[in-house]
C-alpha cells in the first residue's frame, strides 16, 4: 500500500507541475513537462529530497509517465504529509539559562554612568561663564591746550583699562564708552567700537583717550592752570567707563568709577596714581 501511494503521490506531483514548463531537482529525473499556464512552483530542499527519494525508490517511475497526465493534484499533498519533518528541530531554552544573561552588565552600565558624569562635569566646567574683571590701570599721557580767547582748557586723557578673561574661551569688546565730569558735570566723552578681543586665560590692557574742555562756568580753571605763581596745577576728574563684553552668544556689560588726579598745566606723559576708585557696577 505504501508502493502504491507513492506512486499516486508523484503521478499527482506530475500532473500538479503538467501546469508549467518545468524540469526536476536532479538531472536524474530529466523529465520535462510540457508548457502550461499559471506560476512556477517554488522547489525547496525538501521538496526535491522527497523526488528523490521516490525515484531511487520506484524504479518504475519512467514506465508511469503516461498516467501523469491523467492523475489528481491533490495526491500530491496527502503524500508530502507522510514524509517526516526533518532538519526542522525547535530548541526551548528556559529563562533561567545562562545565554539569556549579558555578562557585567551591571559594570558596563556603571561605566557609561561615570563617563557620562565625567563628560557633563567636564563641558560644565570649561564652557560655564566665569568673570570677567574689568580694572583701572591708570592715566598715561594728558595732553592740555589752551584757548586763551574763550578761556577755556582742552584736555585729552588718555586712560588704560587691564581686562582679565578667567574663560577658557576667547572674550570680544564690542564697545567701550567714557566720560568725564568736573565738579558733577559732563565735560567730555568717548565712544570705541570693536575695541579688543582677550584670548583665554589672559589679560590685556586696552588704551581710550577722551577729549574735555573746561570753559564757560568752569572758565576760572583757565586761571587756575595758567596761573604762574601757582606750583601744583592738579584738578580732580570723575570718570565713568563702561565696557561691553561678548562671550558665547553671552552680553554683560561692566561700569567702572573712578577719580583722577590731573596737571592742567602742562603735557604730561607719566602715570597718574588714581584715587581710590568706586565699587564697580556690574
Amino acid at each position: 500500500m505504501i508502493r502504491t501511494a507513492l506512486v499516486a503521490s508523484v503521478i499527482g506531483y506530475a500532473a500538479f507541475l503538467q501546469q508549467v514548463q518545468w524540469v526536476l531537482c536532479f538531472p536524474s529525473l530529466l523529465i520535462i513537462l510540457p508548457q502550461g499556464r499559471g506560476r512556477r512552483p517554488r522547489m525547496t530542499t525538501k521538496t526535491c529530497s522527497i523526488a528523490e527519494t521516490v525515484w531511487k525508490t520506484l524504479p518504475s517511475f519512467r514506465m508511469l509517465n503516461s498516467q501523469v497526465r491523467t492523475a489528481s493534484p491533490v495526491l500530491l499533498a496527502k503524500a508530502l504529509a507522510a514524509f517526516p519533518q526533518v532538519n526542522e528541530l525547535v530548541a526551548l531554552i528556559p529563562y533561567s539559562d545562562q545565554r539569556l544573561r549579558p555578562q557585567r552588565t551591571k559594570l558596563y552600565v556603571l561605566l557609561s554612568v561615570l563617563l557620562c558624569l565625567l563628560i557633563s562635569g567636564l563641558v560644565v566646567f570649561f564652557l560655564f561663564p566665569h568673570s570677567v574683571l574689568v580694572d583701572d590701570d591708570g592715566i598715561k599721557v594728558v595732553q592740555v591746550w589752551f584757548d586763551k580767547k574763550n578761556s577755556v582748557v582742552i584736555l585729552a586723557i588718555t586712560a588704560t583699562l587691564r581686562i582679565r578673561n578667567s574663560n577658557f574661551y576667547s572674550v570680544t569688546v564690542p564697545s567701550l564708552t567714557s566720560q568725564v565730569q568736573y565738579m558733577n558735570t559732563v565735560v567730555g566723552t568717548q565712544q570705541i567700537t570693536n575695541v579688543s578681543s582677550i584670548q583665554p586665560l589672559s589679560d590685556k590692557l586696552v588704551n581710550f583717550t577722551v577729549k574735555a574742555e573746561l570753559g564757560g562756568p568752569f572758565s576760572y580753571v583757565y586761571f587756575f592752570c595758567t596761573f604762574p605763581k601757582v606750583k601744583v596745577h592738579n584738578i580732580v576728574i570723575f570718570m565713568r567707563t563702561s565696557v561691553k563684553l561678548s562671550y558665547i552668544g553671552h552680553v554683560t556689560q561692566s561700569a567702572l568709577e573712578t577719580y583722577h588726579y590731573v596737571d592742567c598745566s602742562t603735557n604730561s606723559t607719566a602715570a597718574q596714581d588714581p584715587l581710590p576708585p568706586l565699587s564697580p557696577l556690574i
